[in-house]
């Protein structure tokens, strides 16, 4: 909203109305074209942070993302070297289950050949 220059009464009376009337629109003018030129500035300036704050977004989102890989890339490693471990350990102790069992049936075994030998001889 433009302000209207207004100019005292003996500026009017000195310069007449038509000068003065003239000075008070060039006024005016002059201060709706500053406000125009000001508005488009700022129309500019903020257009630029938008683009500054669009790049810092786009730039936060790629280091997230590529953070976010790396973490899942080594929850993979962690997990795959879990279940290799897991693996080994479960082939271990089927392996030793596997000797005691022996151990056990042969000692069995040999028992019973002994109590029998014992009750037929």
């Amino acid at each position: 909203m433009p302000v209207t220059a207004k100019l005292s009464k003996r500026f009017y009376d000195t310069f007449g109305d038509e000068v003065t009337n003239d000075l008070v629109a060039w006024f005016n003018q002059v201060d709706a074209t500053y406000r125009q030129e000001l508005r488009e500035q700022n129309d500019l300036n903020w257009a630029r942070v938008e683009a500054r704050i669009g790049q810092a977004e786009a730039s936060l989102r790629s280091e997230f993302n590529q953070g976010l890989a790396r973490v899942e890339t080594r929850i993979g490693q962690v997990e795959a070297s879990l279940r290799s471990d897991f693996g080994v350990g479960l082939e271990q102790l089927r392996s030793d289950l596997l000797k005691w069992m022996f151990f056990f049936w042969i000692g069995t075994a040999l028992t019973v050949i002994g109590v029998v030998a014992a009750l037929k001889g």
